[in-house]
């Protein structure tokens, strides 16, 4: 029986090997000392790293972590293996014959070295390299990019290596989310307002030619025509910001408490760049922003789960290796 005709690398951006402090302290330090999460210059930056925020975040992010760890891990550890799994199932149903996916980390394990020496074992000369990040930015898709590059940087073969850059306008992947909102407000009610919150990025990021703003801003758009939405039914915002200077706006807390305050009825909340539910979702919006909201005085908070491993997700990702590996 001959190789696979290609693998498939899955890659999110990482977690923490464990809840405890030693463990999201080396996590933060790798993470935070990427240049493309972080572009100071490195005389600047490291010190700030190393001397002041590794000794004062680490303590509380972990306290965050160990509120959503799970009996496999973190959540978007254990969500991606799920993904692993069940992408693998649905390309060995679709094509006919068996194909090796590997889960990957830009950040953490399972490492690219990791997922490499799986498909070089299984004879597997031809990769595709699938970011989980429908919206590309260089923060986090090019990040991929150098992680895969410094790994293979020690071998004498490469592989015949494809890149998928983004998917934020792909039909299945908008459906599959319109199709996760209705099912939402089929089983809990629909909130007068619905809010699609997104990762943030430096706002100079952006000015300096990173799309990520321009494809949030069609992904939501297109969702809502999808929905049926008129425009005062839903709004974009950005959240997870880091630092003191300016971020894309507006502000997912801001908003919030300002709709809180406004006394609103109530708001579904869903977060279309997190291809898994992690820290950032089930902690910082289902717990953190709901506390912002209701606290200011709004009414019912909901949050709406990222696809994770449903159906109508792992289809679309087989149709985009179907869609990049022709030819293979």
């Amino acid at each position: 029986m001959g190789s696979a005709p290609f693998g498939v690398m899955l890659v999110n951006l990482g977690t923490p090997e464990a809840p405890t402090t030693s463990a999201v302290r080396r996590y933060l330090a790798e993470f935070l000392g990427d240049p493309r999460v972080i572009d100071l210059a490195r005389i600047k930056w490291l010190p700030i790293l190393h001397g002041v925020i590794l000794r004062i975040r680490p303590p509380r992010v972990a306290k965050a972590y160990a509120s959503v760890w799970q009996d496999e891990g973190s959540p978007l550890l254990a969500i991606g293996r799920r993904q692993q799994r069940a992408l693998k199932d649905r390309l060995a149903t679709r094509m006919g014959t068996e194909i090796p996916v590997e889960l990957a980390m830009t950040y953490g394990k399972p490492s690219m070295e990791e997922a490499g020496l799986a498909f070089r074992n299984a004879g597997v000369e031809r990769i595709l390299v699938l970011p989980l990040y429908p919206q590309y930015s260089a923060t986090t898709t090019a990040a991929v990019f150098d992680r895969l590059a410094r790994a293979l940087a020690p071998c004498p073969h490469l592989p015949e290596l494809r890149f998928v850059r983004d998917y934020h306008d792909h039909p299945a992947y908008i459906e599959a989310l319109a199709e996760s909102i209705r099912e939402h407000w089929a089983t809990h009610g629909r909130q007068p307002r619905l809010l699609f919150s997104y990762h943030g990025i430096p706002k100079r990021y952006a000015d300096a030619g990173d799309p990520y703003p321009r494809h949030c801003e069609k992904t939501s758009r297109l969702v809502a025509d999808a929905l049926g939405l008129e425009s005062d039914a839903w709004l974009q915002t950005y959240q997870s910001r880091f630092g003191r200077e300016e971020w894309l706006k507006p502000y997912t807390d801001d908003t919030l408490k300002a709709w809180g305050a406004e006394g609103l009825d109530g708001v579904d909340v869903i977060s279309p760049a997190f291809a898994a539910d992690c820290l950032e979702t089930l902690e910082e919006l289902e717990v953190e922003n709901r506390g912002y909201f209701t606290e200011a005085g709004g009414g019912d908070y909901r949050y709406i789960p990222a696809l994770n491993d449903r159906a109508t997700h792992i289809d679309m990702l087989a149709s985009l290796v179907e869609q990049h590996t022709q030819g293979w």
